[in-house]
């Protein structure tokens, strides 16, 4: 959602399929920012459906959010910019500096996710 808000609406830097005319590219992030939304929201429901039947560990659920940020970053510079081409973060210019920032910061937030998931998992009860 930050990526679409930012590099789609606001910076106008790309799409999220653009190898076809604008009209379809503008059609595709719609599809794709409903899709977030909907994401978003039964992601809520289930949060909702947990905090009510239990505590929810917010350090380890933070921890995981900043994992799943960074791992959807990672995979999204890697196989739709690199890989598969369908777009990319912007177009005229060079792309080393934009992709060494996004695959970086996306590696970054992943590992920070996952040692936070790390240093807040459960403490396996002595038998």
């Amino acid at each position: 959602m930050i990526d679409l808000f930012i590099f789609h609406l606001a910076l106008q830097w790309h799409h999220f399929y653009d190898l076809s005319t604008n009209e379809v590219a503008l059609t595709a992030d719609g599809f794709f920012h409903a899709f977030g939304w909907f994401i978003t929201v039964w992601g809520l429901f289930l949060l909702a459906d947990v905090r009510r039947r239990t505590n929810v560990p917010w350090s380890r659920w933070t921890g995981a959010v900043i994992a799943g940020v960074g791992f959807f970053q990672l995979l999204d510079g890697v196989v739709s910019h690199k890989l598969l081409g369908i777009h990319q973060i912007r177009y005229d210019v060079d792309l080393l500096l934009y992709d060494a920032v996004w695959i970086g910061s996306a590696v970054a937030l992943l590992f920070i996710g996952l040692l936070i998931l790390w240093r807040t998992r459960p403490v396996p009860a002595d038998t």
